[in-house]
């Protein structure tokens, strides 16, 4: 299986993948950049099995969502904000348990700035936020220019971003030998390499976080957790600290040996840790405590 969202719903004429399992409390799961609600899969199941229903989609111009050809069709956070509120008016969900990851996470801080409403607690995994996006890397290559990183060879392009995937983890021989191909295959090959450029890297633009930076103290309306990863190359943990010091009554969980993709390294404590905040909702969370898992 190379996607968990199977199903299709129309949301301002886009295609967009989604799907929903189990029942019970919703919780919906909204991925990053570059992979899809893949990401999910091991995380998922232990939602389901303690009671969950889940929900979960590939953002518009991700993973098994509509790849739009017209370059006006806004694929940016900002534009994936409003694909989440019809969604969850689609699911039929009026309010939900949150749970976001890298750009998923600016999503996810400005659909609850915007309607705080709609989210009955908020998990924020190695998000990114103020201006800690794009990395050095990515600004060095978009040097270059989208169409020349469109038209890079294949074997080329499929070997940079291999390299660039596997610094996401600490275990990368599990990654490499599960995962690893099928987010490769999602941003290679004749549509998947002009996607990757045209809809997630031409809109790697810190103003969707910085935008908000003075509005962050307004999540802390809601129960807010932050789990990080200690080996976080992406996102370093500085911004974890930065992201829970900004709003008010949040957790931070430092999670070791846990890179970027902090569901490929450690699904168990990340499933662990979800339940466990958002199973007595609403949850009383001590003002900025912060605790080293182990």
């Amino acid at each position: 299986m190379s996607t968990l969202a199977d199903e299709n719903v129309l949301i301002g004429g886009c295609r967009i993948a989604n799907a929903a399992f189990g029942s019970g409390k919703p919780v919906v799961l909204i991925h990053g950049t570059p992979s899809s609600s893949y990401i999910w899969r091991n995380v998922a199941p232990r939602l389901i099995e303690a009671g969950y229903r889940v929900h979960l989609f590939d953002l518009l111009g991700y993973g098994a969502s509509e790849r739009p050809l017209d370059p006006a069709v806004d694929t940016s956070v900002s534009g994936q904000v409003p694909v989440l509120e019809s969604l969850m008016d689609h699911w039929g969900l009026k309010s939900a348990h949150i749970v976001a990851h890298d750009i998923g996470g600016a999503v996810a801080q400005r659909f609850c700035i915007f309607h705080p409403e709609r989210a009955r607690t908020l998990t924020l995994i190695d998000s990114v936020s103020f201006d800690s996006w794009p990395s050095r890397r990515t600004n060095e290559q978009m040097k270059a220019g989208v169409d020349a990183l469109i038209k890079k060879p294949d074997v080329e392009h499929r070997e940079h971003f291999r390299e660039w995937l596997l610094s996401t983890v600490v275990h990368k021989e599990r990654l490499a030998a599960g995962a690893l191909d099928i987010y490769l295959d999602l941003i290679t090959g004749p549509v998947g390499q002009a996607s990757l450029f045209q809809h997630q890297v031409a809109h790697y633009d810190h103003k969707h976080t910085s935008g908000i930076t003075d509005r962050l103290f307004e999540l802390g309306t809601i129960p807010v957790q932050i789990l990080w990863g200690a080996d976080d190359r992406w996102q370093v943990v500085d911004w974890a600290h930065k992201l829970h010091a900004a709003i008010p009554g949040s957790c931070l969980h430092v999670l070791p040996e846990c890179g970027h993709f902090a569901m490929e390294d450690q699904p168990e404590r990340i499933g662990e840790l979800v339940i466990a905040f958002i199973a007595d909702h609403p949850l009383v969370i001590p003002a900025h405590a912060e605790t080293q898992i182990s």
